[in-house]
């Protein structure tokens, strides 16, 4: 607790502000680093993400998740009860205005190994999607493939990214309205040639804490010209409507990601999880007693089963077995 109220005072210190501010943004900031810290600690025990001896490739776009994720992850590194290696990421993209000189400069101060790639991809996104179109998915493609490649030649065992719970609970919605398909982002995924395991550490995380956490850090954000700037993607739409069911019932983003963790394959209709197509009922199985004498009501010895294989309930009954029920 003191090495934490000392590191929120040092970056509250380093920005001289009134006195009473300063409280409470280093009051505020020792409660999210508690959460954060937690959380992602959680996330790493319940996937098994880090064990003894990885070497983590940490990858740094110069967004606030990413920011956050390092940040974190440095200093769980210094409390875990295992060894492992954090080597910093990030690839320019050489997108135009793009400040070169942030990251190095950041990452020379933490004193933590990185490396910088160099891949001109925004000219290929550029070129091969329509002004206008989103360019996401080619753009994430190609960084996704640079940073698999690289992951492999540096022999990481690990490939982190700094997607959050926010992030995971979008990709369902997205894929649900617009890909036809129950599927979101894993906290731990295998790649389809199997030489890389991604984790995202920030799992468990909510947005709007990584924001503050953020702010309060004063880390030097690099925007995202390609794709923080349309405004017309669906992502947005999609995370319009969960920030407004999150004002008008709090709590619901909360349940909908519990959900997300207490699936149900066999109360579905999708035929690839759960074969109901050999399911049958077993002749053998023991006779459950019926519901009334369960419940110590009067046995169901009114039912009339007619010729036409209705059943016919005498009311008055029924109303004096739904009474004795109730009462």
């Amino acid at each position: 607790m003191s090495e934490i109220m000392s590191e929120a005072m040092s970056e509250i210190t380093a920005h001289p502000m009134s006195e009473e501010s300063s409280k409470k943004n280093t009051s505020r900031l020792i409660k999210l680093q508690k959460r954060l810290r937690r959380e992602v600690g959680s996330a790493i025990a319940d996937y098994n993400m880090i064990e003894d001896g990885d070497k983590i490739m940490c990858c740094l776009s110069g967004g606030k998740d990413s920011y956050a994720m390092l940040d974190i992850l440095m200093n769980l590194q210094q409390r875990a009860p295992i060894q492992f290696e954090i080597i910093a990421v990030n690839l320019d993209q050489k997108q135009p205005g793009f400040p070169e000189h942030v990251l190095p400069a950041y990452l020379d101060k933490l004193n933590v190994p990185y490396h910088i790639l160099e891949k001109d991809t925004y000219s290929i996104v550029k070129d091969k999607i329509p002004e206008g179109k989103t360019t996401c998915s080619l753009c994430s493609r190609l960084r996704r493939g640079t940073l698999y490649s690289f992951a492999q030649r540096i022999g990481a065992t690990k490939i982190a990214l700094g997607h959050h719970r926010d992030d995971i609970i979008e990709t369902l919605f997205l894929n649900m309205f617009f890909g036809g398909k129950m599927k979101a982002m894993p906290a731990k995924l295998l790649s389809d040639d199997g030489a890389n395991v991604v984790i995202r550490p920030m799992a468990y995380c909510r947005e709007k804490d990584l924001e503050e956490y953020a702010n309060l850090k004063e880390f030097p954000i690099i925007p995202c010209n390609l794709c923080g700037s349309q405004t017309n993607l669906k992502r947005v739409a999609v995370k319009d409507m969960l920030n407004q069911w999150d004002r008008q019932y709090p709590g619901r983003i909360e349940t909908i990601f519990t959900a997300m963790q207490n699936t149900a394959p066999s109360q579905g209709v999708d035929r690839e999880q759960f074969d109901f197509v050999s399911l049958k009922r077993d002749p053998d199985a023991p006779q459950r007693a019926d519901i009334a004498a369960e419940a110590n009501l009067p046995a169901f010895d009114f039912l009339d089963i007619v010729d036409n294989g209705h059943i016919n309930v005498d009311t008055v009954k029924r109303i004096d077995i739904v009474q004795t029920y109730k009462a």
